[in-house]
């Protein structure tokens, strides 16, 4: 039976997008996630949803408890994961409210717990990662954005940073020589959970600001980000919406 979780929360903490909503509460042995669990129905599709960083937005980037998230849902039966997140453009052709399919991820966080396999009692674990969005989910995603008209780019390397702080021109620069497209503070982690408790998992990124690296305007602002983001939010659970509707 296919049961979707969503990770993302802005915009989507409104229980009128599911049929017969409830919360629910639950721990794990790495402690509770980030949120109570949302459980309902989107066009007869068991649908899960999980606030990453709490319903107040409480938890900041570095001190999600992206272990909990991920068991947390794995344990409920959840068979494809759906997430959103926030982004900084690395390039110029990526705009303010530009949606972006991830397809590869690096990692330059450096505080955090990401990895269910920390010891190695049961044998080695060392989890594939050269690929670590599923393709059929993001199909799915390209497909329901198009339907939608939303200016959505089909590909992108994300540059997971620690945070909560923002980078500097200096990272934000040296970003874009690796190849990234854009930067963010949650998905790398969150991916690489995904892919060892063998969930596929696909994320939409919302471009809301050029990061550091475009000295002909000013650097982001935590303000500006929520300004974008609240404007798309619509947009981002239509999209979503649309998606749960063609997974199988």
């Amino acid at each position: 039976m296919v049961k979707i979780g969503i990770i993302g929360g802005s915009g989507l903490d409104d229980p009128e997008i599911f049929s017969d909503a409830k919360e629910i509460n639950v721990d794990t042995p790495y402690g509770p996630p980030s949120s109570p669990l949302t459980l309902g129905t989107i066009e007869g599709k068991a649908v899960l949803l999980l606030s990453r960083h709490g319903k107040k937005h409480q938890h900041s980037p570095s001190r999600v408890n992206f272990r909990a998230n991920i068991f947390a849902l794995k344990e409920q039966g959840v068979t494809h994961i759906l997430a959103t997140t926030a982004c900084g453009s690395l390039k110029a052709h990526i705009g303010r409210g530009d949606f972006v399919i991830l397809d590869q991820f690096i990692d330059f966080t450096r505080l955090r717990k990401n990895t269910f396999f920390e010891f190695f009692e049961n044998g080695a674990e060392h989890t594939a990662m050269a690929d670590p969005f599923d393709e059929t989910l993001r199909g799915i995603l390209y497909a329901s954005a198009a339907d939608l008209g939303l200016k959505t780019h089909g590909q992108g390397t994300v540059v997971t940073i620690e945070g909560p702080r923002f980078s500097t021109r200096a990272e934000s620069r040296m970003f874009r020589t690796w190849g990234g497209d854009v930067v963010n503070m949650s998905t790398a982690t969150e991916a690489a959970l995904a892919n060892e408790a063998r969930i596929p998992y696909a994320v939409v990124a919302m471009s809301t600001d050029y990061d550091c690296w475009k000295e002909d305007e000013p650097p982001v602002t935590w303000e500006e980000i929520l300004t974008v983001f609240q404007r798309n939010a619509e947009n981002v659970t239509r999209l979503l919406v649309h998606a749960v509707q063609k997974i199988e």
